[in-house]
């Protein structure tokens, strides 16, 4: 099993997965959108709310703003020393205090933790006009994507299969293919139609290029087949700013892994005590 990069930096990466089944690309994809913990705003305390919104909109909003996160500093509260109860290894206090006019957004949330501040200070909460006022508490707690999508860490999260366009000797270049391509992989070199270099990881595979080779009239056949490689796959991820997108893949990988020593052992321990 291969990962061969495209692209990479803290938010967005593009690689290539190769000799993998499909059902470990699908639970590597899920991994990362649901088993990866992040900082998201749970507990909203409001003392004064004279906005133009409800208390639990406000509290939804706040909950959905990405909060850095450093996984090397914080808990789950089940796992916290504090047993839940609210500490500083396993929760974040936010404080605001805002009156109008003014647009408030998220850089007037005031962190405990600095290093566990909003990832965007431009993210807009809500409107003031003159005479209103917004005082809340906030506590943000480390939890999963799978538990609520406040939590998830990506964005985008997905894969397809790498594709495989196959031009048959029976081409005459007609050209109609190339005029299709809503993507621009195919191009006309002389008398042969070919995929031009560096673009096949875009092929959508929506296969118009063989319907339009069939329109040609050149047989019952297209001269252009496109398929997919079985074990081969294109993801795209882009984290949301908690996490960097590197850290996303390998705490994500790390579960994967976890899981499937789990399941030896579980599956070996049933088979000795069939074998008994």
């Amino acid at each position: 099993m291969e990962i061969e990069f495209a692209s990479l930096d803290d938010t967005v990466a593009r690689f290539t997965l190769s000799g993998a089944q499909p059902g470990f690309a699908n639970s590597f994809r899920r991994a990362m959108i649901g088993e990866v913990p992040t900082l998201a705003i749970e507990d909203v305390r409001i003392y004064d709310n004279t906005s133009a919104l409800f208390d639990e909109m406000l509290a939804h909003r706040l909950g959905l703003i990405p909060i850095r996160t450093d996984l090397t500093s914080y808990s789950t509260q089940g796992d916290c020393s504090c047993g839940g109860a609210g500490c500083p290894s396993c929760t974040v206090t936010y404080t605001l205090s805002v009156e109008g006019p003014k647009l408030v957004t998220s850089s007037d949330l005031i962190p405990q933790d600095p290093q566990a501040a909003p990832v965007s200070d431009n993210i807009p909460i809500v409107k003031l006009i003159k005479g209103q006022k917004l005082v809340i508490e906030a506590r943000a707690v480390l939890n999963k994507g799978k538990v609520h999508a406040k939590w998830q860490p990506t964005l985008v999260c997905g894969y397809k299969n790498y594709p495989v366009i196959t031009i048959s000797p029976t081409c005459d270049a007609c050209g109609m293919c190339v005029d299709e391509c809503p993507r621009t992989i195919l191009a006309l070199k002389g008398k042969k139609v070919e995929v031009i270099e560096g673009r096949l990881p875009d092929c959508s595979m929506c296969k118009l290029c063989e319907r339009a080779c069939l329109a040609s009239g050149i047989g019952e056949e297209p001269a252009i087949r496109i398929s997919a490689e079985p074990d081969r796959y294109i993801f795209s991820v882009e984290s949301d700013g908690s996490l960097p997108v590197k850290e996303i893949m390998v705490q994500a990988l790390g579960f994967v892994k976890a899981q499937a020593e789990e399941l030896e052992k579980q599956t070996s321990e049933i088979s000795g005590e069939e074998k008994k």
